[in-house]
């Protein structure tokens, strides 16, 4: 028993026009005998889908199913294949939608012009800059390996002196038609690779690819502000194309090394800058480095602290097509001195001695909430 139309495409009876059309599309898409090559349960479902589609987009035919179901093409109803019912082939609702599935098959559907096949390959490079470089911008030559134009033939393929022929299996349209199942598809032809012509007499130096392999130098330009992991496109400065055809492109990768004195976060930088323990008590100026290689000042506060921040405006990274700079944030670490002399440590016990402990409220507070952790372990014990 034949299955229902509408079952079929997978839509309820009271479907419009558009519904259906859009159901079919994907069924369509899915069974196509050029998706499943060789499969013949998807060539007779392809076959089942057009039927039901032909029949359901004509308001006559639909209108006629609805109301007898298969039978109304039975015994020439509804004129059978001169109306194209099923079994037969319509050229009218169903060829839009051909056109709107099959383009991709067809080379982009009627009158398009054929495109030129053989496009060089994509490039990928990999490049490291410095985080100096990343901040100024650079100019850098890189050598890739890649392809570029015989000299000899001009890029054709053809020996000089000889010219490519007309293909015979295309008559040089670059794509020939096949029969699969119900429809005429067109494919790239097999003989030329879309290209239209045949190679007769192949040039010596590149065998008639028109393109030898080469290293190529060339002088890329990386922008100020650019991050780690950037991609830059080179357009056509990839590998050339068989025959003439059009280059592929160069993607450069630039990765930004890692700085000695700082780390960035996007268009900040963040840099430690040791500070003496005496200067940190008493107060006093120290320098701190910028990435455009200059000295920046910074005024430490009396009682100044491991952690204490200090943000510069403007000091930091440049921006990617924007004129103002990131910031930079210093961090100061307080550093015991190491090594003293005699005289040294007589002077630092001399410091304790004059109660220097109770004016440090980091190291104070620390000690009281230990003293208060024991405490609450001890009467936890008691309790017990």
């Amino acid at each position: 028993m034949a299955q229902d139309y509408y079952s079929l495409l997978g839509v309820e009876r009271s479907a419009d026009g558009a519904a259906i059309k859009s159901a079919f599309r994907k069924q369509a898409m899915k069974y196509h005998p050029d998706r499943n090559p060789g499969d013949a349960a998807a060539e007779a479902k392809f076959k089942e889908m057009n039927e039901a589609y032909e029949v359901l987009s004509d308001e006559q035919k639909r209108a006629a199913y609805d109301r007898f179901g298969h039978a109304a093409f039975e015994q020439g109803g509804m004129n059978g294949a001169g109306r194209g019912g099923p079994g037969g082939f319509s050229s009218g609702a169903f060829s839009d939608v051909f056109e709107d599935i099959f383009g991709e098959f067809m080379g982009g559907g009627r009158g398009r012009a054929r495109q030129q096949s053989g496009r060089g390959a994509d490039l990928k490079y990999e490049m490291e800059i410095s985080l100096r470089d990343a901040f100024d911008g650079v100019k850098q030559d890189i050598t890739v390996p890649s392809s570029e134009a015989c000299e000899t033939c001009v890029g054709s393929g053809a020996k000089p002196g000889t010219k490519p022929s007309t293909c015979s299996t295309c008559g040089g349209a670059g794509r020939v038609r096949m029969q699969q199942g119900f429809f005429t598809v067109e494919r790239v032809c097999p003989a030329c690779q879309g290209n239209g012509e045949v190679i007769t007499e192949p040039c010596d130096d590149c065998g008639g690819q028109g393109r030898i392999r080469t290293d190529r130098t060339l002088q890329v330009e990386i922008p100020g502000g650019v991050e780690d992991g950037t991609r830059i496109r080179l357009t056509g400065q990839g590998e050339a194309g068989v025959r003439g055809a059009p280059f592929g492109d160069l993607y450069l990768f630039v990765r930004v090394a890692d700085h000695e004195l700082f780390e960035r976060d996007g268009p900040d930088l963040y840099c430690d800058v040791h500070v003496p323990m005496a200067t940190a008590a008493l107060g006093g100026e120290v320098e701190a480095p910028t990435i455009d290689g200059g000295r920046v000042k910074i005024k430490v506060p009396e009682g100044a602290q491991t952690g204490r921040k200090f943000r510069l405006r403007g000091q930091g990274m440049s921006q990617l097509r924007r004129k103002t700079r990131g910031d930079m944030f210093v961090d100061l670490k307080v550093e015991t001195p190491t090594n003293l002399t005699p005289r040294q440590k007589e002077l630092l016990k001399e410091f304790c001695a004059e109660g220097a402990g109770n004016d440090c409220p980091q190291s104070n507070n620390f000690f009281h909430k230990a003293k208060d952790f024991w405490d609450n372990i001890r009467d936890a014990g008691a309790n017990n």
